[in-house]
């Protein structure tokens, strides 16, 4: 199982005893804004269990690694990834209000891009955002990812159809020139954690949902 350190960051596998961070981050309307409808705890603890198994590189369930503070060990999101095949994965990710707009999305998930690209084998990363979701969208162009593509009425949330916006990084390919503060971001969707497309879908909740 994977553990990737920044310089202020450690992100480590999910355990048993990140339930409750991990039920607090499900549950907080301001995180899952563009990621997912409310859903019940049973269903939470579902996709929690889901991602509790060893991982190695091209299983088949999420990746989940809990995003702490190095110094004080402190749960700030959770990120990872999902293989689609051998060699394609998508990312997901999701950061408490309060740590967001410090830039831990920013190295975090610029570490688990140089991890995929390299021990992980992957050849292209991928990532869903409800359109609308310009924190998460500016993170995801800053860490070297493309727009691709704009799906039409896409994904079910709040009662609505909405589009999503379609990104892409291929190996090779390096962060984007500039360099701006950290974004407040809400998540990048995590397909297949959390809700059935419909009614429910799931985003980039880090792994913890879509």
């Amino acid at each position: 199982m994977p553990e990737l350190l920044t310089p202020r960051l450690r992100c480590s596998p999910l355990q048993l005893d990140d339930w409750s961070f991990f039920l607090s981050l499900q549950q907080d309307p301001q995180v899952m804004l563009y990621v997912a409808d409310p859903r019940p705890q049973a269903a939470i603890r579902e996709a929690f269990d889901s991602r509790l198994p060893p991982w190695t590189p091209g299983d088949e369930h999420w990746l989940c690694l809990v995003v702490r503070d190095r110094l004080t060990h402190t749960p700030l999101g959770l990120t990872g990834y999902q293989h689609h095949q051998r060699d394609i994965a998508e990312v997901g990710f999701l950061f408490a209000p309060a740590a967001q707009g410090r830039g831990y999305g920013y190295e975090s998930l610029r570490a688990l891009c140089d991890y995929a690209f390299t021990t992980g084998g992957v050849r292209r990363l991928t990532a869903s955002v409800t359109a609308g979701n310009e924190a998460s969208k500016q993170l995801l162009l800053k860490a070297g990812f493309r727009l691709e593509g704009e799906l039409r009425e896409n994904y079910w949330l709040n009662g609505r159809w909405h589009n999503d916006w379609l990104f892409g990084r291929l190996r090779g390919e390096g962060d984007a020139p500039q360099r701006t503060a950290g974004h407040r971001l809400g998540a990048v969707r995590i397909r297949g954690t959390s809700h059935p497309r419909l009614p429910h879908a799931a985003r980039s909740s880090t792994p913890a949902h879509r």
